[in-house]
């Protein structure tokens, strides 16, 4: 972790309000280049809420969002280099689009006069586009994330997990700097939950993303993530893993019911 280096996101004083109701308050916090970093908190705490007003999903009421250094309404074409990942894929599964076709959606060539301004991520770039074109972009994405055989199966056949992994490889399949994951563990089994955190964090590393995930289980957060953002409407602590995660902590962030969001595994 390298705080010497400008931050990937960088939020100040954020407020969203739900109606008359103050769903995230007053929320700063900074993200480091190829940092790993959680938002935990019990449910209704606002960690979907922030992560959706981060990307300017949902209009926000007060506060400043800047990305790549830059305000989220300025990005421009640098947009395309944030993955996400929400926690419900809401679709139509009788819409007959293939796993092929939906990763195909994901890719973008990038042109000749972005490489020079450098937008895009120093490792994983050159693995797509240099040699590869579009057909080899989404075998390769598809053939690392252990989903290659659905290639030309239809999304609305998928089981849970199998969705989950075409979406990883949508996000792989061009350059991204940035990664935001909404609960994208949700609805997997303990198993398939942690072969997709170890899978993240193999891609983590070999493409030098920056992934800011919301997440609800604690081992899998206390072992993968770099830092951790306790939240409920606002944040009450953060820091790594291995000191935020005390139990005076956790019963701060979720009150007495917070070995409910405890795995063992």
């Amino acid at each position: 972790m390298n705080y010497n280096l400008a931050p990937i996101l960088k939020v100040e004083r954020l407020t969203v309000y739900r109606g008359n109701y103050p769903a995230v308050r007053d929320v700063s916090f900074e993200l480091f280049p190829g940092t790993d970093t959680a938002i935990i908190g019990p449910n209704g705490s606002g960690k979907s809420t922030l992560v959706q007003a981060i990307l300017d999903l949902i209009p926000h009421s007060a506060g400043t969002r800047e990305i790549f250094g830059r305000p989220i309404k300025n990005l421009g074409r640098m947009r395309r280099l944030i993955g996400y990942i929400p926690q419900n894929f809401i679709f139509d599964r009788s819409f007959p689009i293939s796993v092929g076709e939906l990763v195909a959606l994901g890719w973008t060539e990038v042109r000749s006069s972005e490489r020079k301004q450098n937008l895009t991520p120093g490792k994983g770039y050159w693995l797509w586009q240099k040699d590869r074109g579009k057909d080899e972009a989404i075998a390769y994405a598809l053939k690392r994330v252990g989903a290659y055989h659905l290639l030309h199966q239809a999304i609305g056949t998928l089981s849970g997990g199998e969705l989950k992994r075409v979406l990883l490889a949508y996000c792989l399949v061009s350059p991204r700097r940035l990664l935001v994951l909404d609960e994208a563990f949700a609805g997997l089994d303990v198993s398939g939950e942690a072969d997709f955190y170890s899978l993240l964090h193999e891609l983590k590393s070999e493409q030098g993303w920056t992934v800011l995930q919301v997440s609800h289980d604690i081992d899998m957060v206390n072992r993968h993530c770099d830092r951790v953002l306790c939240l409920n409407q606002t944040i009450l602590c953060e820091g790594e893993p291995q000191t935020i995660l005390s139990p005076q902590n956790l019963l701060a962030t979720y009150g007495p019911a917070f070995s409910r969001y405890q795995h063992h595994h």
